[in-house]
């Protein structure tokens, strides 16, 4: 179930394996739909290593609801689990192939944290620093072009800079005739 899909989202699952990676790619439509691109990566790897904790640490039946919300310039991305056992971050090795997931998480966010929910659960976030909106850009060609100085002696030249500029130029053939 996915609520509120403009600045906010909730999933609720069973963190297993096969539902971390549905979830994941959840959060990284999400974060496209909202414009925050350069979000994806960070939100999706956190997501996905507080999943993978619930899946392998938290008790009982691994239901667990993850949320997203946008809120000024701050994404939070948070699970909540059943579990009321808190998190520790542990100190892992190079070559350990485990235990690095909320070092990781520290890592990639701007802060993150855990806290209680009721005496049956928790909840462990992070959040990272939203881009400002991108300004709307004016209707124009699909491309890029850049003068910088009008060529001497092209007597079209002006128009062209103008037009390129967002300013219209009378539609002239370039062909002789």
């Amino acid at each position: 179930m996915i609520s509120q899909p403009s600045r906010h989202c909730t999933v609720e699952l069973h963190a297993l394996p096969s539902r971390i990676g549905q979830v994941r790619r959840i959060v990284s439509a999400q974060l496209r739909y909202w414009h925050l691109d350069p979000l994806i990566d960070r939100a999706a790897l956190g997501v996905t290593e507080l999943l993978t904790n619930v899946h392998l640490h938290a008790r009982s039946d691994k239901l667990c609801t993850v949320e997203i919300e946008l809120l000024l310039d701050r994404l939070t991305v948070s699970v909540h689990d059943r579990d009321p056992r808190l998190p520790e971050v542990q100190d892992a090795n190079v070559s350990a192939t485990c235990g690095r997931g909320l070092s990781m998480v520290a890592a990639v966010s701007e802060t993150w944290g855990v806290r209680r929910n009721g005496e049956s659960g928790k909840v462990v976030w992070f959040s990272l620093a939203a881009p400002p909106p991108r300004a709307a850009r004016p209707a124009g060609p699909p491309y890029t072009a850049v003068v910088e100085s009008p060529a001497r002696g092209f007597a079209g030249a002006e128009r062209v800079a103008g037009a390129l500029r967002g300013g219209h130029a009378p539609a002239r053939s370039a062909v002789a005739g």
